[in-house]
């Protein structure tokens, strides 16, 4: 069966990035590899690995490019968490930005909040009692 491995993101500053999503998020480093003929590094941050069936997130450091377009097409990373209240504390206390507090989407009972990384991709919240009830 297929698996879903990864998203690639780029971010400008590798550091702040995996410092966000470690202690922020509370993801672990995974893995991390640079090439210094092309001028990148790479960084998997995730909460298990691949192989376990996990899907990550490959970071993706362009040497000398400290910001991005993030453009109209992304939209956002979705992560399903026990409690996305205490999550949402937890990721204030930590200094991360919460853009959408907490609560259910407009005219429906699924529960979501809204994160966003040092890069400005945004980064959904949902309570994992309703994934599988769909957004709608």
């Amino acid at each position: 069966m297929s698996q879903l491995l990864h998203t690639m993101i780029r971010v400008g500053n590798l550091e702040r990035s995996i410092e966000f999503y470690t202690k922020v998020m509370g993801m672990k480093l995974l893995r991390q590899s640079e090439n210094a003929e092309y001028k990148y590094t790479l960084a998997f941050v995730g909460f298990g690995e691949e192989s376990t069936g996990q899907a990550v997130i490959e970071l993706t450091y362009n040497w000398g490019t400290d910001n991005y377009d993030l453009g109209t097409g992304f939209g956002h990373l979705a992560i399903g968490e026990a409690d996305i209240y205490q999550r949402c504390e937890a990721i204030a206390a930590a200094g991360g930005k919460i853009t959408r507090a907490p609560g259910p989407v407009a005219g429906g009972s699924t529960e979501i909040a809204f994160v966003e990384d040092p890069d400005g991709y945004k980064i959904e919240l949902i309570q994992k009692k309703a994934m599988s009830e769909g957004l709608g």
